[in-house]
């Protein structure tokens, strides 16, 4: 039981981190899109650069964000009756979702993803846009990347999931005694 404490609080502490550097981006975010609306609406001017230094951003942001999202339990989720369910029924369903989709589809989309991102790197893979970015590889590199992070935290998610079903229920029910 003590590794599962100390792989929840290494993966929380590595998610947070990241978390925060993914919301971070959303300034930088913010100001260069600001910084697009000023020049394209009143210098009437447009850099497809900035346009895709946008859409890179939100993905950075959209994939970085997600450990850090499942640790807080902020992810979409249709919660008409898990919401209604005690922490022992919510644990079941968080180890067996964590088992059979999450930890899974991270282990298949990093697998499967590693030739995708080999081949960018290997040709230096930038944008076909004129005056577009350069280095396009190192956002494909963020998809593997990204989904380490969430595996991480699927495995939190599990670890959590079967400490609360193996501590009593009485424990459980009563957390301020």
């Amino acid at each position: 039981m003590q590794f599962l404490r100390h792989f929840i609080r290494f993966s929380d502490a590595v998610n947070e981190k990241v978390g925060m550097a993914a919301a971070w981006m959303t300034t930088l975010l913010v100001i260069t899109v600001c910084f697009d609306v000023f020049t394209r609406y009143f210098l009437r001017e447009s850099m497809v650069a900035v346009q895709e230094l946008e859409w890179h951003l939100f993905a950075f942001i959209f994939l970085l964000a997600a450990g850090f999202t499942l640790k807080y339990d902020r992810h979409v989720r249709v919660d008409v009756l898990y919401i209604r369910l005690n922490d022992r029924q919510k644990a079941w369903i968080n180890l067996l979702g964590s088992l059979i989709f999450l930890i899974p589809l991270c282990i298949i989309i990093i697998i499967s993803s590693k030739n995708y991102v080999f081949n960018a790197w290997m040709i230096g893979e930038s944008s076909p846009d004129p005056g577009g970015l350069p280095a396009r590889y190192i956002l494909k590199a963020a998809i593997p990347i990204a989904f380490i992070f969430l595996l991480l935290q699927a495995i939190s998610l599990l670890f959590k999931s079967i400490l609360t079903l193996a501590t009593p229920p009485t424990e459980q029910e009563n957390p301020h005694a």
